[in-house]
């Protein structure tokens, strides 16, 4: 087996031993060497001592979908020896630590066996458990960085970025690259079959994970409160907002904060601050998961009805309850689009990746503010916390936020009365003041029954004329999510491929690896709720349309049947809800075993 920049490899260790800086050094000297790479966490709940596994994805061609087949294991946890083995493709490597001896039982004859003593080196060239434990890691990325044939300039440039200011961790670390490129290099065949040869691909890439993404998006939207109750997988988007705020929100010459961050008692007094502070006129919101986004629900209602922006973002994870934690999934998407009770409907944003979490992120504020109303922003766990490579992120700097209809207190000194939730213009959108500005203007806002003119009601007809308004006013957003992506089959077809989010990478490979095989299908990507006119024509103009998504019970197919009125039969469900993020053959596998159903 011998294959050039186009493989998969996988790091098994246990969680807490350090092994997270000595994964991301050989996945960013692959990306520093040209060639397009991808990263996977798989770490468990629980903080120290159980199982976590980090996967990294060659792909010359710029594949970053998961691929369940790997080509190299280097196995670390005894622990989990027995999986690691069984993981390893036939005629692949499996790199262990030989200071101990390895069963029999474990022993594969289609596998190549790279035994290096880590441990033993180690223990021998430092001092201290802690460091032998955290250079460990360091000797074995060194080894890999042999055997995969890494650019050892590149390695070492990248250790001298990260310890310049660390003399001591960076002759450390360059002793124990060392150790591990130098065993390797005299004892095996360096570099494998499988290696890495320079490119230039990556240079208008960057390397970033969605959760660093989007809280920079926030930012040049111009957030300027965040509040949040820490919860996986979506914690660290606020620690990213919050660097970011400490960076360019602080008054150079007083030091004063120009932003408030807020960690609340719960999700529910975390949406609670975020609408308050929305409509006291600040651009706010909320990080969270899907068990939050349960806890806020109430709220949300109140910022539908009251008509009150507050931009949440949802990293979705695996559920019910507290389900997997650290395993993804697509499992909100019913729950954000009718998130409370009563007749609510909520505009929602999916992107795929984390170059779409830093442009989806900054709509999301404009269009919070325009139509009056809670935006969901819905990652999950794979874009949110793993390692993308993506286009560099660009930015409009002419780009002005978009506020709406916000009566200013001059335009207010003109108007002889201002009615907050009267239609003037007859697109459900009506007008609204900040509390403060101007005596004419609102100064409270009404969670219960309110007719036009904002005045508690009980009556039914004025009720109704509200709530209709505000049904009218969410589907006009219709027109101003972001488009779907499409892309039509070399071939006229009436089969449709369609999804949402992260499964798109997924996706895209999967169509190419139809294409091979003859199986032709247009494919579209949905990417804002409500479904634009663009997603009713791509159901209508197809016999029967493929719906990829991460959950057990098919909610965009649910989510389109509801909208489009469209039946069953026009639908065949492809679905994947394990926890690990989807794959090509998921897809591939699932459309062939429903072309036989619908053939």
């Amino acid at each position: 087996m011998s294959s050039t920049n186009d493989f998969a490899f996988k790091i098994a260790t246990a969680n807490g031993t350090g092994s997270a800086s000595a994964n991301g050094l050989i996945m960013q000297a692959i990306f520093r060497m040209g060639v397009p790479v991808t990263g996977k966490n798989v770490f468990p709940s629980n903080i120290q001592g159980l199982p976590t596994w980090y996967e990294i994805r060659v792909s010359k061609d710029g594949y970053t979908a998961r691929t369940p087949h790997f080509d190299l294991m280097v196995a670390l946890n005894p622990a989990t020896y027995a999986k690691d083995v069984a993981e390893v493709r036939s005629g692949g490597w499996l790199l262990y630590d030989s200071s101990w001896p390895l069963d029999d039982r474990l022993l594969r004859p289609d596998v190549t066996y790279l035994g290096v003593p880590l441990a033993e080196m180690c223990n021998a060239a430092f001092k201290g458990v802690r460091e032998r434990i955290l250079m460990k890691n360091i000797a074995y990325a060194g080894a890999l960085a042999a055997l995969l044939g890494l650019d050892a300039a590149v390695i070492r440039g990248l250790t001298r970025e990260k310890y310049a200011k660390k003399p001591a961790l960076l002759d450390s670390n360059d002793k124990a690259i060392a150790l591990g490129y130098d065993y390797a290099t005299t004892h095996f065949s360096c570099p494998l079959p499988i290696r890495v040869e320079a490119l230039d691909l990556t240079k208008d890439s960057i390397l970033i994970d969605g959760n660093t993404a989007a809280g920079l998006g926030a930012v040049f939207a111009g957030a300027t409160v965040g509040a949040w109750y820490p919860i996986t997988p979506s914690t660290s988007l606020m620690e990213a907002f919050k660097g970011f705020c400490q960076r360019y929100r602080r008054d150079a010459e007083t030091r004063t904060n120009r932003f408030a961050i807020l960690q609340a008692e719960d999700e529910l007094s975390a949406i609670g601050m975020v609408i308050g502070a929305s409509w006291a006129g600040a651009r706010a919101f909320t990080p969270t998961s899907g068990p939050g986004i349960s806890l806020m629900s109430e709220f949300v209602g109140l910022a539908y009805y009251a008509e009150v922006p507050a931009v949440i973002v949802d990293v979705q994870r695996a559920g019910p309850s507290t389900g997997m934690p650290t395993r993804t999934q697509q499992c909100d998407l019913l729950m954000c689009a009718y998130a409370s009770h009563g007749d609510t409907r909520h505009i929602c944003l999916y992107p795929s990746d984390p170059r779409e979490a830093f442009e989806m992120a900054a709509n999301a504020f404009d269009l919070a503010e325009r139509f009056q109303t809670p935006v969901f922003l819905l990652t999950d766990l794979d874009i949110g916390m793993n390692d993308w490579m993506v286009p560099k992120l660009s930015w409009d700097d002419s780009y002005r936020p978009d506020r709406g209809k916000v009566l200013s207190a001059a335009e207010l000194d003109q108007v002889k009365s201002f009615s907050r939730y009267l239609d003037v213009d007859g697109d459900g959108i009506p007008y609204r003041t900040l509390p403060g500005v101007h005596p004419k203007g609102a100064y409270f806002t009404r969670g219960s029954g309110h007719n036009k003119f904002g005045g508690y009601t009980e009556d039914a007809d004025e009720y109704q004329e509200v709530v209709d308004r505000l049904s009218r006013k969410v589907q006009s957003a219709s027109r101003a999510v972001p488009a779907p992506f499409t892309r039509k089959a070399a071939t006229p077809t009436k089969l449709g491929l369609l999804t949402i989010g992260g499964c798109h990478a997924a996706c895209m490979e999967a169509i190419d690896q139809m294409q091979r095989e003859s199986i032709g299908v247009d494919y579209m990507r949905v990417r804002g709720f409500p479904f634009s006119d663009e997603v009713l024509a791509f159901v209508d103009q197809h016999d029967v349309t493929f719906v990829v998504e991460q959950n057990r019970d098919a909610q965009l197919r649910s989510l389109l049947m509801l909208e489009t009125g469209a039946g069953l039969s026009k639908f065949e469900s492809v679905r994947y809800y394990a926890g690990f993020p989807m794959s090509a053959h998921h897809v591939v596998s699932g459309v062939k075993a429903r072309l036989e159903k619908v053939a």
